[in-house]
């Protein structure tokens, strides 16, 4: 495995825990259908999240949060509808997070959470 696919599974791992340390019920990881990846989908009270988890080593190529443009944002909300359609739910409070990790190996993870990114 590569070490940006080792650093990047760390990192969604990282995310996953703090979201069920702050209360939230991670449902589904990694879900994949022809259109792409969601990486965590949870529950937030009575609200459905996709989260994207964004993690880099250091900010050489600028902080994660930089890396989910509108036209990412975009597909995860299709994503986030075709998951739905796949489950045969209803869940009409959807939001996007998006949460960066920084981690260089060396020092404790810094981990930030947007919720309701667009």
């Amino acid at each position: 495995m590569k070490a940006k696919d080792v650093l990047g599974r760390k990192g969604e791992e990282l995310a996953a825990r703090y979201l069920e340390s702050v209360g939230m019920l991670v449902v589904e990881r990694n879900w994949r259908c022809s259109d792409g990846e969601i990486d965590i989908v949870a529950l937030d009270g009575d609200a459905l999240v996709i989260a994207e988890v964004k993690t880099r080593k250091n900010l050489a190529y600028g902080h994660p949060f930089e890396a989910v443009g509108k036209a990412k944002l975009a597909r995860l909300h299709r994503l986030g509808a075709a998951w739905c359609r796949d489950r045969e739910l209803r869940m009409p409070l959807r939001r996007v997070d998006v949460i960066s990790v920084l981690d260089d190996g060396v020092s404790e993870p810094l981990l930030e959470h947007l919720r309701g990114v667009g």
